[in-house]
Order: structure tokens, then C-alpha cells, then sequence
């Protein structure tokens, strides 16, 4: 099944692991993987809409396109293994830039008859310009084209932070997956 889901639903709806740290040229990633089950407690056939209940009780709505096949077999006290993974990458560039942003976005489905699940990646690149640089707490403010201004904390691991000056283009990366897939009952 393919789904869209609002990401800061999912974040809400499960609590999130502290994010892994590592360093990869002037680049920072983070990484962090959840997974859980969660329950149907009811599904619009008609609107496409699946509502899900995670472990610790909160709500979250999945908009089931028209591409699913298998939303027939999506009843009331179904369950899915649901993963999310997101990750980071934060890049310093030396130089002026323009804030852009872009997203990518590849979907996977359940074939029909098989059992319903499915996944979606989405890969977004934020382009945003360093308004401010303060050297003593690592961190720097920038404004992207979704407006601003956010402040970023910059780990000890990258170098390039002595060289990021108001100004240069900051480059952030992140990547989100969502797969799930209804448990056997």
C-alpha cells in the first residue's frame, strides 16, 4: 500500500531515538530508525483514509492513494509493522549562494492480492544562506526558502565550520522512509 503521511504526525505519533553521529568529509550525518506496530481503527474506504493507533495510544491518519490495490483488505484491528528511518546531512560551502530547495520522491506497492504494506522514500535538499555565526555555542542561523530563520548546532567533528561565514550556502539533506506492512493474524 502506498501511503502519504505527514512526517511530524509520525514523529509525534512514536517517540524518537537520539540521533547517531558521524563524520563524512565537511559533512555531519544523522541517522535514527524507528519501528512499532500500530492498529487500525478505521478506514474510509470512500475518502482513502486509514487511522492508526500507535502503542502508546496517539492517533495518526494515512492517505491511501488510488495506486493501493489492497486497501480491501484493510479492516478495523488490523496491524502493520511500521518503520521510519530518517537521516541528516548537514554540508558547509565555502561562498555566496541562493536558498533552493528540491524533494524526490519514490514509492513502492503491494502487489494486488499480496498482503498489504508498502514503502516511501522521500529525499529533500535545502539550499539555505548563514545569516549568523556564533563561534562560541558552534551554531549558525540560516534562512531557507521556506523561510527562517533556523538555528543549526554544528558538531566539534565539522572542520569546515571555521571557515562558514554570514553569507555562504549551508546545504542540508534528509532523507525519509517510511514501510509498512499488515502482520499475518
Amino acid at each position: 500500500m502506498r501511503i502519504s503521511i505527514v512526517v511530524p504526525s509520525l514523529l509525534f505519533l512514536f517517540a524518537i531515538a537520539p540521533f547517531a553521529v558521524a563524520q563524512e568529509k565537511a559533512s555531519v550525518v544523522e541517522t535514527d530508525s524507528v519501528e512499532t506496530i500500530v492498529t487500525v481503527v478505521d478506514v474510509d474506504r470512500e475518502a482513502r483514509v486509514v487511522t492508526v493507533r500507535g502503542p502508546k495510544g496517539r492517533m495518526a491518519t494515512i492517505n491511501v492513494p488510488e495506486e493501493a490495490q489492497n486497501l480491501d483488505q484493510v479492516k478495523p484491528g488490523a496491524r502493520f509493522r511500521m518503520q521510519y528511518l530518517n537521516s541528516v546531512v548537514l554540508a558547509l560551502s565555502k561562498g555566496s549562494g541562493i536558498a533552493s530547495s528540491s524533494q524526490t520522491t519514490t514509492v513502492q506497492l503491494a502487489r494486488k492480492g499480496d498482503t498489504p504494506g508498502g514503502s516511501v522514500v522521500s529525499v529533500h535538499e535545502v539550499n539555505a544562506v548563514v545569516e549568523e555565526v556564533n563561534r562560541d555555542n558552534r551554531t549558525i542561523t540560516v534562512r531557507g526558502t521556506e523561510g527562517g530563520p533556523t538555528e543549526i548546532a554544528v558538531g566539534e567533528d565539522v572542520k569546515a565550520y571555521d571557515e562558514v561565514e554570514i553569507g555562504d550556502t549551508v546545504t542540508v539533506q534528509y532523507s525519509e522512509g517510511l514501510a509498512m506492512r499488515m502482520i499475518q493474524q
